[in-house]
């Protein structure tokens, strides 16, 4: 429990087709405008299916949490100890956030803050040194929410297209108890 009216927890496989649900959608509402919509649906089949999240699901080291509201599905997030080449990154014990997400309806109602405090809170119990992220260039938005949360930029971009069409990430990192 978070708070009063959030409550957070492990995802399980038998969450498979909520978590795809959830992931489509949230996806589709934040990225829908930038690309066809033909690159948006094969992107949304390929990373979001039922298939692909019980897969993930099923990897004892992929930790998705679902957050709810009352009984309601709100949000998620999803983290994975990954490595990367980025040198402030790569000399630290990592965890990647590598998706978080709320519904329209919920956002702007502190269920995103909730996560990232759950995430945060996930990555120090299991003694990563830092939590890191990509996030696309032109999200204002998440990106003025993770700068809320302590995470500065690596100076660092790497492609995440949407189908065909081509997208740029900025790295984010930020260390968990310094």
């Amino acid at each position: 429990m978070v708070n009063d009216k959030v409550h957070i927890r492990r995802a399980s496989a038998a969450d498979a087709q909520l978590l795809a649900e959830l992931s489509a959608v949230t996806f589709f509402d934040t990225f829908k405008d930038t690309c066809p919509a033909d690159d948006m649906q094969s992107f949304l089949k390929e990373f979001y299916s039922i298939e692909q999240v019980d897969k993930e699901l099923r990897d004892k080291d992929d930790f998705y949490f679902i957050a709810y509201v009352d009984n309601d599905a709100a949000g998620y997030l999803r983290m994975k100890e990954e490595t990367s080449d980025v040198e402030i990154i790569a000399k630290h014990k990592g965890i990647e956030l590598k998706r978080i997400y709320v519904l329209k309806k919920y956002q702007s109602k502190k269920i995103g803050a909730a996560l990232m405090n759950f995430a945060l809170e996930f990555a120090g119990k299991m003694n990563y040194e830092l939590v890191w992220l990509g996030v696309w260039e032109f999200n204002e938005r998440a990106k003025l929410f993770y700068q809320i949360f302590g995470f500065l930029d690596t100076g660092v971009t790497h492609p995440f297209p949407i189908g065909n069409t081509p997208q740029t990430d900025v790295w984010l990192y930020r260390f968990i108890n310094w």
